[in-house]
């Protein structure tokens, strides 16, 4: 018997699951994540899972885990504070795909160098410039990002770069050519930025996680999901952590193929923190052809075509109170539920509650309640911040108690940001509670805020809503709405060339809402998905059976779709790709772009097997060392050729090897 452990760290559970034969789920259990020391939370999901199997740790042949901790953070605007150098660019680079956004306030560099199409050096690289600014700023980061034009034709001033960071500031180094072969360098330096940023974050993960299942007598080695649903090993996702976004998502649809056997289906995964919907096409997820987008950030990282919202059941509820009708939004940010907060203070927040609801006024930071995250790095923080992180402690209060000023609303929203500081408020978690749905947590303090909550006045001086119930039910309508509409986009955007409109503003369009509403009148309008939604996530059982009869099509509800992520992390296979381009520079030459520098031919086809060669052997030396055995190896060749009087003329080439196998069972 073959025993496989799949782990899944999300934004509020993580899950564990045990696999027999790679064939059936013979355990599965949640436990609440723990941010301040994620493996707590690691440790006592594979703990019940261990015991409800009555398993021994040390059988366990296959360790894997996904995490969506770099997407939830991308999504949060957190992750470590970095620097960013930029060689052979211009400042009007940095605000091309969202570079200056994603960088915010964060120090950053451009100084002479890198190369030309071709590969040949444009300017030297200056070095003294470099180190000036290195000593000017080793102790205001935690890594650094480098971004080098046409890098991905000749890596030289990049690996220079590198070696100089780490000579000077002995700090990690996120380079862009180690994240992608393609060209582009502001999105290659923007990859590279949020990568830098992820470093600390998944290194934490990993090693934690590693430390605890040692502890707990698990002796496999631990692979981690990438964000394509492929496993890597744990010191590759080490190396390049920005390949760990959708990694949660991927596994689910890994795990959503595995439990239904469905070859063509949307497959929607609600979570704490976000929906992730992808297509699921002859039985594989597409790639997206772009690169991974979450959230704001279009990354050159390879992964599924997903569209990730913000939007979960611990998303925040925005109430609207201007306009004669008021009305409500959720997320895209996450709090903690009022429900999970009173179960950590009840006392306190049930006092509060009560005393905000005999009020006769509503307070500013009504319902609202703030607590510091135990053990979160504190380092780098802004002296206001600091002050206010001090005045928290590690206490959980009222959020007006706390907040002195409006300035430190910026102080707060930083600390947020950094994960150092949580916030709890209404949720669709405390809809559903009040509504009966849920019942793990505290329904009293849920109906106690959400009671405050609809005690709000709209533009007509009417409550807006008349009772707790009434609120929870509008709450999870408009949850069962946007997520309608999150799937409606990804569906009009696989048919995008059906239609001349944004697949955004065709989801939300008066026609298609008329079309699920089945309107009747001189015209007759019919509008629905033709394929079947897969719910997946601990409250998909919840929301989505309404979400099937909003949009008309079959929903498909897995008995272990609460774990999907988990058994999507050890059901997978080991792949990993390496990708080279090659350039003619002139008539007759052709010049094979490697990182370790370029290598020139006289023959087309003798550049591209020496290519194909050299990555095939890359790519299997890799997988090899992640732990994959019976590999198989396939190469393409993506060539950009022209006609010219009758003749094809070559003008570059992309080559990728992959090479794929089952992870190496241990014992």
């Amino acid at each position: 018997m073959a025993l496989s452990l799949g782990v899944d760290t999300g934004g509020t559970y993580t899950d564990a699951v045990l696999i027999e034969d790679e064939k059936t789920v013979i355990a599965a259990a949640k436990s609440l994540t723990t941010r301040h020391d994620l493996a707590e939370g690691i440790g006592k999901a594979v703990e019940t899972v261990l015991k409800d199997a009555g398993a021994d740790a040390s059988k366990i042949t296959l360790a894997s885990l996904s995490t969506t901790l770099a997407t939830n953070a991308l999504i949060e605007g957190q992750g470590e504070r970095i620097g960013l150098v930029l060689v052979g660019f211009t400042e009007d680079n940095m605000q091309r795909h969202g570079l200056a956004d994603a960088l915010g306030d964060e120090p950053f560099c451009i100084i002479d160098g890198g190369h030309d199409h071709a590969g040949n050096q444009a300017t030297p690289l200056d070095e003294d410039a470099l180190r000036s600014w290195l000593e000017a700023h080793k102790d205001d980061v935690s890594g650094f990002a480098v971004a080098a034009q046409f890098a991905t034709r000749n890596t030289a001033h990049e690996r220079r770069v590198q070696d100089m960071i780490g000579e000077i500031t002995g700090k990690p180094v996120s380079c862009s050519h180690h994240l992608s072969a393609k060209l582009n360098g502001p999105k290659r330096a923007l990859t590279a930025v949020l990568n830098a940023r992820l470093i600390g974050m998944i290194d934490r993960l990993i090693t934690r996680a590693q430390t605890r299942l040692g502890e707990l007598g698990v002796t496999a080695p631990l692979m981690v999901v990438r964000g394509d649903g492929a496993l890597i090993s744990a010191e590759f996702a080490l190396e390049r952590p920005i390949e760990t976004i959708l990694s949660g998502p991927a596994a689910s649809i890994v795990g959503a193929r595995w439990m239904t056997g469905a070859t063509d289906a949307l497959v929607s995964d609600i979570g704490g923190t976000t929906t992730d919907v992808a297509v699921l096409r002859d039985g594989r997820p597409a790639i997206d052809p772009e690169g991974a987008r979450v959230g704001p950030y279009r990354t050159m990282v390879e992964a599924v075509a997903m569209r990730t919202t913000g939007l979960g059941g611990d998303s925040e509820v925005h109430i609207v109170t201007e306009g004669l009708q008021g009305g409500l939004t959720l997320g895209p940010r996450r709090v903690l539920p009022t429900s999970l907060m009173a179960m950590m203070a009840p006392d306190l927040v049930h006092e509060e509650l009560d005393r905000q609801l005999r009020s006769t006024t509503l307070s500013e930071h009504y319902a609202r309640f703030v607590r510091a995250v135990p053990g979160a790095r504190k380092d780098g923080l802004r002296p206001r911040d600091s002050a206010l992180l001090e005045r928290i402690g590690d206490q959980i209060h009222p959020l007006g108690a706390v907040l002195k000023t409006r300035l430190e609303q910026s102080s707060l929203k930083r600390l947020i940001e950094r994960g150092l500081v949580q916030v709890s408020f209404i949720t669709p978690t405390d809809a559903s509670h009040v509504l009966g749905r849920a019942d793990a947590w505290d329904t009293k303090a849920a109906e106690m805020a959400l009671e405050l909550c609809a005690r709000q006045r709209i533009g007509t001086g009417a409550m807006v809503a008349g009772s707790a119930k009434e609120l929870a039910e509008r709450i999870i309508n408009q949850l069962t709405h946007q997520t309608g509409i999150a799937l409606l986009e990804t569906a009009f955007a696989e048919d995008a060339h059906d239609f001349g409109l944004p697949a955004q503003d065709l989801a939300r369009h008066v026609l298609t809402h008329r079309g699920l509403a089945e309107h009747r009148g001189l015209l007759k309008l019919n509008a629905g998905l033709n394929l079947p939604v897969i719910g997946l996530g601990a409250s998909a059982a919840t929301y989505y059976p309404a979400v099937g009869e909003m949009l008309h099509c079959p929903m498909s509800l897995p008995s272990h779709a609460h774990v999907a992520n988990a058994i999507g992390a050890v059901v997978g296979r080991i792949t990993l790709r390496r990708s080279a381009s090659l350039t003619s520079p002139s008539e007759g030459l052709f010049r094979a772009h490697l990182e370790s520098g370029p290598k020139d031919f006289n023959d087309v086809e003798a550049a591209m097997s020496f290519l194909e060669s050299t990555l095939s052997e890359a790519a299997r030396s890799a997988a090899e060392a992640s732990g994959a055995e019976d590999i198989h190896v396939s190469t393409h060749r993506d060539m950009r050729t022209a006609q010219v009087e009758n003749q094809k003329v070559f003008f570059d080439a992309e080559v990728t090897a992959e090479a794929s196998g089952r992870p190496r069972i241990t014992g």
